[in-house]
This record gives C-alpha cells, structure tokens and sequence, in this order.
C-alpha cells in the first residue's frame, strides 16, 4: 500500500476529529461511551478522531444530536466540506446519500474500466493512483468512499443493479496479473447475486463510446434520475428531456450485450488468462 500523507492541517477532516474530540472531553465522556451512542466501535471513534477515517451521513447527524451543537449541523456541514475534497466530490454527493440508497433500481454502462460500485480495492487503488497530481491520502479517502458507497448492494433489501460493461474492459490491464484476477474473480462472485446482473457488450457498439452514465429507477412516482460522466465533472438530472436521451442510449447499448450467463462465462475464460 502506498504511504498515506499527513493531511493539512487545515483540512475539514482534521477538524472534524478535532472538534469532535474537544466537545467529547468537554462532556467527559470516553470514546466508548461515544461509540455506544453511535452505534460503533471504540475504534471506529479514535479512527474518526484522528481522521484516518471518513464520516458518515449518520455519524455527523448523531454527533450533532449528541452535542447539540449551536446551530444543529455543524459536524454535518463539516462532512460536507470532506466530502467536497478528492475523497467525495460535492457535485457526486446527492447521488450518493440521496438516489443510489433509495433507488429501486440501478442500471449503468461503463465503456471504460469496471463500474464503481463493483471494483475490489486493488483495482480501486491502480486506477485511482493514476489520476494527475492525486496524494497517497487523497487515493485512499476516494477508495473508502467507494467501499462505504458498495454497502447499498450488501443490504437485506438492495436495489437491483442492471450493469452493461463493454467486454474490453475484462481485458483492460489495471494493476498486475493478481489485481485483475481479484477484480473478476469478485465480478464472478457478485454476478451470483440475484439482485445483481453483468451483461458484456459487443466492443462493435459503437452508441456507448461518448461515456459512462447510470439511470435510477426511484420509488413512489419519483422522476428517474441519471448521473453522467465526463472527463471534468459529472452530471447528475432529473430532466426529463435529458433522462430519455439517457435511457434512449442505454437502450440501444443493451441491444449489443450478451446475456447474463454468457457473459459470466465470457469472464471466467478471460480470467484464465491471467496468469
């Protein structure tokens, strides 16, 4: 693993744990008795507190609950301001606490590298790593994030996750020869998973080339929401004229894939090869 930086002293992360861990002593409590009040682990408390560890939406919420803090929302808007750093873009953070969790389903196509939410952390860390001027620190706040993102699958109600992946990408080199058996062996694993389903594209489908996109299917007559990529920010709409452009492409990319099962075993043979 590379060497994780110190961070500035100034980052909302080291005051997120420092105040937190001012307004703990002030209270005289123990970081025990604060993980018993959030529902964690003592260790989980010293993680945050050193800010080796991001915040969660529950966590800043509970804290500001706990020390009632003056205007109710400080620790939250202090996450806020982690998660506008590399660790979590702002303009990604509406679709991340409010979409992907609520979703009922999730469809995506990714031309490029294997999506988001079903990378290992091997994988993770090579491509991350390959982003211009991003620290050791920035890397790893970025992977705990995606971790902390794939939880919605690991739930006992996740939403069903429709992922086309254009069948290069089984082939790309990311890391070595064990970071990609690791990222297929986990595609093969999560592919068993009946709320999950891989289908390879045809690398001849040429509607998918302008970029990676997922559409959320959302409940109680929600409009669905997209989240688009681009090389400098993504896009995240409810527009309707927008989400059927979306949803068009998406169809006429799903008209290249190769059924679930095929594709599986497409990726078990591709997985032989690495050695």
């Amino acid at each position: 693993m590379d060497e994780v930086l110190p961070l500035d002293p100034g980052s909302p992360r080291l005051r997120f744990g420092a105040e937190m861990r001012r307004l703990r002593e002030a209270a005289q409590l123990s970081q025990s008795s604060v993980a018993r009040r959030l529902g964690c682990t003592q260790t989980q408390i010293s993680r945050l507190e050193s800010a080796s560890r991001t915040p969660s939406k529950s966590d800043a919420e509970k804290l500001d609950q706990l020390f009632k803090t003056a205007d109710g929302s400080a620790f939250t808007r202090l996450r806020q301001r982690i998660l506008a750093q590399p660790g979590g873009p702002i303009w990604f953070q509406s679709w991340v606490e409010e979409i992907e969790p609520t979703a009922l389903v999730l469809r995506s196509w990714d031309p490029l590298l294997v999506p988001g939410l079903l990378q290992t952390e091997s994988y993770a860390r090579h491509v991350l790593s390959q982003e211009p001027r991003m620290t050791s620190q920035e890397v790893e706040e970025r992977i705990e994030a995606r971790v902390q993102r794939r939880s919605i699958l690991e739930r006992d109600d996740p939403p069903l996750f429709l992922t086309l992946i254009d069948a290069n990408v089984v082939r790309r080199p990311v890391g070595d020869s064990e970071v990609m058996r690791g990222q297929l062996d986990y595609l093969l694993e999560v592919g068993q998973n009946p709320a999950v389903s891989i289908q390879l594209v045809d690398q001849r489908c040429l509607p998918g080339l302008l970029g990676a996109f997922m559409i959320a299917e959302l409940p109680d007559g929600q409009p669905d929401a997209i989240h688009a990529d681009s090389s400098a920010e993504g896009h995240v709409s409810t527009d309707s004229s927008i989400v059927a452009s979306i949803w068009n492409r998406y169809e006429a990319i799903r008209r290249w894939a190769y059924p679930d099962h095929m594709s599986l075993k497409m990726i078990e043979d591709v997985r032989q090869e690495w050695t």
